[in-house]
């Protein structure tokens, strides 16, 4: 029971503090679930964080999921998709609440301005650290760092200039990468 509270706690912690959605979680994820718990490695927080992106849902509920149940199962599962939905429950019915009253006030809307800013800030920050993470485990194959720029770049090209579906450039990528795996692993 004790290991279950202290995931519904330190979900809860991350899902109080994360603005701008699961990418702008990644920070506090590797903190909280990486080096003050040690619930899985950097490594493994990228692949829950990856999955979670892949399968439907929201990506911090979808990566607590997979923590929460790799440390206690089906009940570890729930307890941290709890932990991190809370909070948000409780604010969004607040806000909703409020909302109307307050929209049109000037500091509500500068105050949101802030915000979006900071977001953006936390997002471009994870996404570095996501980059170097991944480059850094094969600095001595620079063929391999080569490829991997050339997915990244083409995936974003594919989704953010094309307009194209994500789903489709991670399935393209998976693809790319079991194929480039195996042709690597031949030489």
């Amino acid at each position: 029971m004790k290991l279950l509270l202290k995931l519904f706690i330190t979900f809860f912690k991350i899902g109080i503090m994360t603005f701008g959605g699961g990418i702008a979680m990644l920070p506090m994820l590797q903190r909280e679930v990486v080096e003050k718990n040690k619930w899985a490695t950097e490594d493994e927080l990228i692949d829950y964080f990856a999955i979670g992106q892949c399968t439907p849902g929201i990506i911090a509920v979808n990566t607590a999921t997979f923590i929460g149940y790799r440390k206690k199962g089906v009940i570890g599962g729930i307890f941290s998709t709890l932990g991190v939905i809370t909070p948000s429950i409780i604010v969004i019915t607040a806000i909703a609440a409020l909302i109307s009253n307050f929209s049109d006030n000037e500091i509500v809307l500068h105050a949101f301005a802030g915000i979006r800013v900071a977001v953006c800030a936390l997002i471009f920050a994870a996404i570095v650290k996501l980059i170097k993470n991944n480059f850094k485990k094969t600095d001595e194959y620079r063929l391999h760092i080569a490829i991997q720029i050339i997915l990244a770049v083409t995936a974003f090209v594919v989704v953010a200039v094309l307009g194209r579906s994500p789903v489709w450039v991670v399935v393209g990528a998976s693809a790319a990468g079991l194929v480039l795996g195996k042709w690597g692993a031949g030489k």
